[in-house]
């Protein structure tokens, strides 16, 4: 069990449908178990510490269907395995992205189930792409109704796979198991704000949100957990206490869009009809592109604040830490919250200067790009606490491989006019911010542009071939910061575009490339940079009041204090405090 796994659960059992469920001791979530025979159930995303539980309950083997670094509250499937063997129990990894099973998938997953000890559990984000794997290997051994009938026994639905066998193995667009007005693929910060903001400008809407996940976070929040200043629990919340008021929420991963059909396929082969599309699902945390990095994620010193299980192992590290070498990497652009990187290592610093160890400590900022920050107007500022700190900033170094028993990294350097090369660097505190891409089903997409993000404009966030489709969040490919304050901006952008649409009207917000970066240099100080497309600075106060070039506390006050309330009750309910979309003003003609 890792350094960042802890907890144990309480083990209740509710006969209903043939389902068994585990409670877990985080939030009093359930892990529902459903028996679709008595050598096969599936479940949803499966913990390191639901192992004991899964033993007690009969099971001798687990099959993970899931790929690592879906969701940012996931572990990898390393972190399970240690578990699983812990716990004398079989597992076998069989990724499957959602909605991409295909025939030969379909034969693995038999051969895997038949080489197991029985009962199994079969498990990904919510157990679909499992029963889908277990339904079209069963449809080859009996009719498609017996099939469905033993799903149907257990409270599961597959009428979308049993027509996909129907049809041949695809599965038709032309009809829907559900249509609306508006469909939302996404339940984060941007899918929820622009839920509410079309609801508050048109609430006769049938709005659903498409999202697989049970609880929704402040993500932004985490660089406070990894300092000890807000608790990881308060960065979290249910997602039904959420979704506003109205809105359908079909709790499903997304498979592929079919924009000709103006259809969206869903994990198990249902399909959902829209009038309007707006795609905001967030990014992809690539772990596995550093190599070794996911053996030793939450152990060895190795840590990362991009996840939310992880980010108080920071704090851990942090604390114990009074001598030695402290890493910090950041990867290639685009990374969700580009500043995220470096805040950790101000924050840490910071706590090592307190107490009087940092003269102790090396400490050293290993950055694949070749500045401290994109826009050069915060970072004088920035420079001040590197110089403080004694941080030794290390430019074009990308990391590419880690080994955490021996604690030693390994960095491509690619300088400007000289050969790459690869340089090894020990440590004994390594704080890794992921490599990060557009989601799978985006990337394969019709959507997606050539690098793989959804293709908009990037002053209405229309998409540029399909008229009734938008994108906002860090999904898409507009050029400005992925952060949650750039959602708070563009939602009201896209929610009153869409209505304007509806009307037909014309377009009549634009983005202006809006985002923010409070950079926590110290604990009780931040520099609040502020800016929109090609770097222009876009204050929200004036310099009287946050000078957001220089450290303040009023900076802090507002990160701690009032952001975060913000978000859970303003933002996300639709009300756009300093949000307000920029409107289209359009030359009149001269007159004749």
């Amino acid at each position: 069990m890792t350094g960042a796994v802890h907890g144990a659960i309480q083990t209740i059992k509710i006969i209903a449908h043939g389902a068994e469920e585990l409670r877990r001791d985080v939030g009093g979530a359930f892990m529902q178990i459903k028996k679709l025979t008595d050598e096969l159930s599936i479940s949803d995303q499966v913990q390191p510490r639901d192992f004991a539980s899964i033993k007690a309950a009969g099971f001798r083997s687990v099959i993970c269907n899931r790929p690592d670094g879906e969701g940012a509250d996931q572990p990898t499937f390393d972190e399970l395995e240690l578990a699983a063997d812990a716990a004398g129990i079989q597992v076998r990894y069989q990724p499957i992205v959602p909605g991409k099973a295909n025939d030969q998938d379909v034969s693995n997953f038999s051969v895997i189930c038949d080489g197991l000890n029985k009962p199994t559990l079969a498990f990904c984000r919510t157990g679909t792409r499992s029963v889908t794997l277990w339904a079209l290997s069963e449809s080859r051994k009996r009719p498609i109704d017996a099939v469905v009938a033993t799903a149907s026994a257990a409270g599961i639905d597959i009428s979308g796979v049993a027509r996909r066998v129907a049809s041949g193995g695809t599965t038709p667009t032309n009809v829907g198991d559900a249509s609306f007005d508006v469909v939302i693929v996404g339940g984060g910060a941007a899918g929820i704000s622009v839920a509410a903001s079309l609801q508050k400008r048109q609430s006769s809407l049938n709005i659903a949100i498409i999202d697989p996940a049970d609880t929704h976070y402040y993500q932004p929040g985490w660089t406070m957990v990894g300092a000890g200043i807000f608790s990881a629990a308060s960065t979290a919340k249910t997602m039904g206490a959420l979704i506003p008021r109205g809105v359908h929420w079909i709790k499903s991963a997304v498979a592929s869009f079919e924009p000709k059909d103006d259809a969206v396929v869903l994990d198990g082969c249902r399909v959902v009809k829209y009038k309007r599309l707006i795609v905001c699902p967030g990014l992809k945390l690539d772990w596995h592109k550093v190599e070794g990095l996911v053996e030793t994620l939450g152990q060895n010193g190795v840590t990362s604040n991009y996840r939310y299980d992880l980010a108080p192992y920071t704090w851990q590290l942090v604390q114990r830490m009074q001598v030695g070498r402290a890493v910090f990497t950041q990867p290639p652009m685009p990374i969700k919250c580009a500043g995220a990187p470096q805040k950790v290592m101000y924050l840490s610093c910071d706590h090592w200067n307190r107490n009087g160890s940092l003269g102790n400590i090396d400490v050293g900022f290993y950055n694949a790009g070749g500045v401290l920050f994109g826009v050069k107007d915060y970072v004088p500022a920035l420079m001040e606490y590197i110089e403080r700190y004694d941080a030794k900033l290390n430019f074009f170094n990308n990391l590419v491989a880690v080994d955490g028993q021996a604690r030693k990294a390994w960095f491509e350097v690619s300088e400007p006019d000289k050969e790459k090369r690869r340089v090894a660097v020990d440590f004994d505190m390594l704080h890794v911010c992921p490599p990060q891409t557009a989601p799978d089903f985006i990337r394969v997409s019709p959507l997606a542009d050539a690098a793989g993000w959804v293709d908009v404009d990037q002053a209405t966030l229309r998409h540029k071939s399909y008229d009734n489709i938008w994108s906002l969040g860090d999904v898409m490919n507009a050029p400005n910061a992925k952060t949650a304050a750039a959602a708070r901006k563009q939602a009201p952008v896209v929610a009153e575009n869409v209505i304007a649409d509806i009307r037909n009207g014309s377009i009549v917000s634009h983005y202006d490339g809006y985002g923010s970066c409070p950079l926590t240099v110290e604990r009780g100080k931040i520099v609040l940079a502020e800016f929109g497309y090609g770097g222009k600075l876009l204050p929200s106060f004036p310099d009287w009041l946050i000078n957001g070039k220089r450290p303040t506390r009023l900076a802090w006050v507002l990160k701690e204090q009032i952001l975060p309330p913000i978000y859970w009750k303003a933002m996300l309910r639709g009300k756009e405090w300093l949000a307000k979309p920029e409107k289209v003003t359009v030359a009149k003609p001269p007159a004749a």
